[in-house]
């Protein structure tokens, strides 16, 4: 038996409801919706889970543990792979390309070295990640081991340089400090007397010249007259 010529048990499938084909095929009218209702309406559509209103068996399964929606999985790969690798291709460097090109991984894999088996030779592997217990192994050996970056690598990335940026804005801080704690007190400069000389001054004599005296004349003014009218007339 072949693929393409399997098909399923007799009687097992049905043929799907053909609705809205006129009041011959039996289900015309309604189109098998009924009259009224929710479910009869157009445009209605029912949610993945729904069940009439009652309550779903998803909320009524109990729920055990966490999920990080955050985790980083790994592909593993052991040490005693890795030594088969070297001792079939006769390479002193395993890189993820070497992996992919004998059918360990693929290239959107992230690969993690973990400590089962044991490594003779003098490797330098690298990975996105390596357990303690390979580090140990192969160092041990000879090796090297070269790790990628990840997300996590990089988290730590950041925090190192935020605390080397912190650590700088110290020593500019305590610098300023330095500056500020200098003594106010300005330096004491030589008082140098100055010398004046005196300049002789030219006395300058103004003659005198009389001056007349004029007498103090009192402009004249006439008596006033009863007569006279203290009211101006009207023209």
């Amino acid at each position: 038996m072949k693929l393409h010529e399997l098909k399923p048990a007799a009687n097992a499938t049905k043929s799907s409801k053909r609705i809205g084909r006129g009041q011959g095929s039996g289900k015309g009218g309604t189109s098998t919706k009924g009259h009224k209702g929710q479910q009869s309406r157009s445009g209605y559509s029912r949610k993945l889970g729904f069940e009439g209103g009652q309550m779903p068996i998803y909320r009524l399964v109990p729920k055990r543990g966490f999920k990080n929606i955050n985790r980083v999985e790994y592909s593993p790969i052991n040490l005693r792979t890795l030594q088969m690798l070297a001792d079939k291709t006769q390479q002193t460097e395993i890189t993820l390309e070497l992996m992919k090109a004998n059918g360990l991984i693929s290239m959107k894999d992230k690969i993690k070295i973990l400590g089962n088996g044991e490594i003779t030779s003098k490797l330098t592997v690298t990975a996105h990640a390596f357990s303690k217990s390979a580090i140990e192994a192969i160092e041990k050996a000879g090796g090297k081991c070269v790790a990628l970056m990840t997300k996590e690598a990089e988290g730590a990335k950041e925090t190192v340089v935020a605390e080397s940026r912190k650590e700088e804005n110290g020593k500019q801080k305590t610098d300023k400090t330095k500056v500020e704690e200098k003594p106010l007190v300005a330096e004491e400069k030589p008082v140098v007397e100055e010398i004046k000389e005196e300049v002789p001054v030219a006395e300058i004599s103004v003659e005198e010249t009389p001056v007349a005296e004029t007498p103090a004349t009192e402009p004249a003014t006439e008596p006033l007259s009863n007569e006279a009218p203290l009211v101006a007339d009207e023209n």
